[in-house]
This record gives C-alpha cells, sequence and structure tokens, in this order.
C-alpha cells in the first residue's frame, strides 16, 4: 500500500472512531439527562401525593387518592416494612411490580418491561394506620425511548454526511503530504537516470518541514554537484600535470633510444631531465596523498607545544638542504595549545614555498597577541599579482605556470595548508606585493580544544 492510500486510510478510520466516540458520547449523556428529567418530574409528583396522603384517616380513601395521582404509563404502589405490597394502582397492566430494591445509595432504578425502560423511585410515608410504609412511583420512559429512537437516527445521519468530507479531506491532506516526497522520488529517479543534479520546484522558501526537506535536498543537490565538479576538476588537473613530466620523459628517453650512447651530453641532458621529472612527479603524488589524507576525517590531539622549538627544528633542516638564511625572530618563549606535528608540516610547506620563490634571507617571527599567537613566513620574492590573491588556495592553481615548472611547484601545497590551518582551528592568511615579496601569516588561538577532528 502507498504512502498516499496509508494516510488516507488512518486519516479516515481516526475520524471515524472520533465520530463514534462523540456520538456515544452525545448519546450517553442524553440518556442520563433524560433521566435525571423523569426522576425530578417523579420526585416533584412524588412530594404533592406525600402531602395528600399526610390529611387521610383511612386506607379507602388512599387507594382513592393514588389513583388520582398514578402517572401515565406508571404506577404507584404502597410496599409494607415486609416488602408486601398493599396498594398497587398502575396505568399499564403488570406495571409496578418490582423485585429489585433501590439501594440507599441510589436515587431511582432503572427497569424494563416488553423492551421498553421505566424509571423508579421510593420515598418513605406515614400510612392513615400509623405505620411507616414505603411510595414507589414506576414511569414507563415512552417518550425517552422515542427520541432516543430519533436522536440515534440523527447521530448516525450526521456521521454518514460528515464522513464525505473527511474522505475528500483525507484524500486531499495525503496529497498534500505524499505531492513532496514523490517530487523527490521523482528527482531521484531523474539524478539516477541522468547523472543530472536536478533539484526539487516548489514552495522551498515555506516554513513547515516538507518545505525545509525540499530546501535540505536541494543544498545536498547543490553540494554534490560542487564536489563532484571539484573532483573532476581536479583529475583534469592531475592528469594534466602528470601527462607533462611523463611526455618529457618519454621524449628524452626515445630520443636516447635513437641515438643511442654514443653523445655523452644527449645522456647527460636525457638523464637529468628524467631525474628532475621524475622528482617532480614524485613531489606531486605525495602531495596529492597528503591532500587525500587531509580531506579524511583526522584526528587533532591538542598539547602543549614549545612554538620557538618546533620552529627551530623546521627551520634547521631546511638551512642545511638549500644552504638558505633563514632568520628566526621571537619575542620569548611561547607555549600554545597545539598538534605539533600538524604545525610542523603547515611550517615545512609555507617555508618551502618561500624559498622556492625567492633568492634573499627568509624571516620566520613569532609574535603573542591578545588571544593567539602569530607565526609569519616572509621572503623578499617576485610577489603574487592581486588578481591572483584569491585563488591561490584553490587546487592546483598557480600564479606563474612557467615560474612554478622550473622551482618544481605543483598548485598543492598552499590548498593543503588551508586545510592543516583550518583542521587546526587556525586562520592563515598570504599577503603579498609584486616585486617586494610576500607574508605568509597563521594565528594560532592560545587555549585549543583538548581531541577532535578534521
Amino acid at each position: 500500500m502507498k504512502l498516499k492510500q496509508k494516510i488516507h486510510v488512518f486519516s479516515t478510520l481516526l475520524m471515524f472512531i472520533i465520530l463514534i466516540l462523540a456520538n456515544l458520547v452525545i448519546y450517553f449523556l442524553f440518556e442520563r439527562m433524560s433521566h435525571d428529567t423523569e426522576y425530578q418530574q417523579l420526585v416533584g409528583r412524588s412530594k404533592e401525593l406525600t402531602a395528600a396522603l399526610s390529611d387521610l384517616e383511612t386506607e379507602m380513601d388512599a387507594g382513592i387518592l393514588l389513583r388520582a395521582f398514578v402517572p401515565a404509563n406508571g404506577a404507584v404502589s404502597i410496599v409494607d416494612s415486609k416488602n408486601k405490597s398493599l396498594i398497587n394502582v398502575q396505568s399499564v397492566e403488570g406495571l409496578g411490580k418490582i423485585n429489585d430494591q433501590i439501594k440507599p445509595e441510589q436515587s431511582y432504578l432503572i427497569g424494563s418491561m416488553n423492551g421498553v425502560e421505566s424509571l423508579s423511585i421510593s420515598v418513605p410515608i406515614i400510612w392513615p394506620t400509623g405505620e411507616v410504609v414505603t411510595l414507589q412511583m414506576t414511569q414507563l420512559l415512552t417518550d425517552v425511548e422515542a427520541n432516543k429512537r430519533v436522536l440515534k437516527y440523527v447521530l448516525i445521519g450526521v456521521t454518514i454526511f460528515a464522513m464525505v468530507p473527511i474522505i475528500f479531506s483525507s484524500m486531499t491532506l495525503g496529497k498534500i503530504v505524499t505531492q513532496p516526497i514523490e517530487k523527490l522520488i521523482s528527482a531521484m529517479n531523474l539524478n539516477r537516470q541522468s547523472g543530472a543534479y536536478e533539484k526539487m520546484t516548489g514552495n522551498v522558501n515555506g516554513k513547515d518541514e516538507l518545505a525545509q526537506m525540499e530546501r535540505m535536498f536541494n543544498e545536498m543537490m547543490e553540494q554534490l554537484e560542487q564536489n563532484f565538479r571539484k573532483q573532476e576538476q581536479f583529475v583534469s588537473n592531475a592528469s594534466h600535470e602528470l601527462k607533462t613530466p611523463l611526455t618529457v620523459i618519454e621524449s628524452y628517453t626515445r630520443l636516447l633510444a635513437r641515438r643511442g650512447f654514443d653523445n655523452r651530453e644527449v645522456v647527460d641532458e636525457a638523464l637529468t631531465a628524467v631525474i628532475s621529472e621524475t622528482g617532480r612527479m614524485k613531489d606531486m603524488i605525495e602531495q596529492m596523498l597528503d591532500l587525500a589524507k587531509s580531506g579524511e576525517a583526522q584526528t587533532v590531539e591538542f598539547t602543549e607545544v614549545n612554538l620557538n622549538q618546533l620552529l627551530e627544528g623546521v627551520v634547521k633542516p631546511l638551512r642545511q638542504a638549500y644552504g638558505r638564511e633563514i632568520i628566526i625572530e621571537a619575542d620569548r618563549k611561547l607555549i600554545v595549545e597545539t598538534d605539533g606535528k600538524f604545525v610542523k608540516q603547515l611550517l615545512f610547506i609555507l617555508l618551502d614555498n618561500a624559498r622556492k620563490y625567492s633568492e634573499q634571507e627568509i624571516i620566520a617571527s613569532i609574535y603573542e597577541r591578545e588571544n593567539d599567537v602569530e607565526v609569519s613566513i616572509k621572503d623578499y620574492g617576485k610577489g603574487i599579482p592581486h588578481v591572483d590573491l584569491p585563488h591561490i588556495f584553490d587546487r592546483f592553481y598557480r600564479v606563474d605556470s612557467d615560474r612554478s615548472r622550473k622551482t618544481g611547484g605543483t598548485g598543492l601545497g598552499l590548498s593543503i595548508a588551508k586545510e592543516i590551518a583550518d583542521g587546526l582551528g587556525a586562520t592563515l592568511t598570504i599577503d603579498s606585493v609584486v616585486d617586494k615579496g610576500t607574508v605568509a601569516r597563521f594565528f594560532i588561538p592560545k587555549k585549543g580544544k583538548t581531541l577532535r577532528d578534521f
């Protein structure tokens, strides 16, 4: 059974049950009120009869009086203390013979005669002989039965009449509820078949849960499309970047195959090019792996880290490896709560970029601020044009392709650095002026969380 049919059946059944319960409450309330009304009428009549009996002197006069007070479709009986009937005056044959006694906590007793309800009351009185007897008055509830029958037909008619709009309203409700779901299913099927990222159209600006579902689906489709485009672009850029060194390697190996190894100059040139390109491919693949790892959830453990010590540990091997002058500037010893291994990786990326794109000294500085610590890497290289600054954290984006190719750049380093900084809760910025140099800064909060993922 479809959801629309389930909602239709459930809502219809629920409303039918509510109507039945409401009708039963109305019916039994009417019955109770009718009994109370008949009871009050009999009580009033019994009081009048009791007052009249108190003035009588003989039992014979009492019998005449009882006949005058007997109700239509009713009976009046006098019962002694032994539950023996002294007088029974009735307007309906067989009425007035009460076998069940009215209990003290009961105001009246409901009986039945020939399928018709009867109501009886019992009142103690003084008989003309001076004996205390019981006056029992009984009334057939013929009119009440007729009114209950009419009410029953009315309630049944109202129920049947009310079920028509209830059925149509439940069908409408089912349509309203399931329409967005059907649209969602249709959009998902279309996306599955066409491979597109179609979004739902309709009342997406509403405030109810269905509109929220549509908005969430559209946002999910938009995010999936963006991720797919990024992945597509990543694969395209990676293929392009790997194609170039492979082409160079293939060209030089063909050159060696044609000319052999007789020409030492050609051999040296080919081997140098092959070694250079394979090294660049190796670096590129390692950066791609780092980027893939940074896209996964990685646990960052925040502990106290000595930034001065950490920076010195990163700078020292770079000085020895490349023979570059790297100056460290720090006011004093600074301790922050962060993850040392990721900060170290971030420093390597920024210092390596400064080394590649500058020839003069590099200045690595640490400054304490009010809520964080600023770490800056400054170089005096060619700088980055203003138009390129918004894109420097994009994957494979390179400011100068020729310069990057000469230095071995792949356009992945700053993208990895940005993701590391975000994972550490740090802020990474790049300021640059053409022909004057570049300053990379990241700001580490003094207090970090104990453990989190990114």
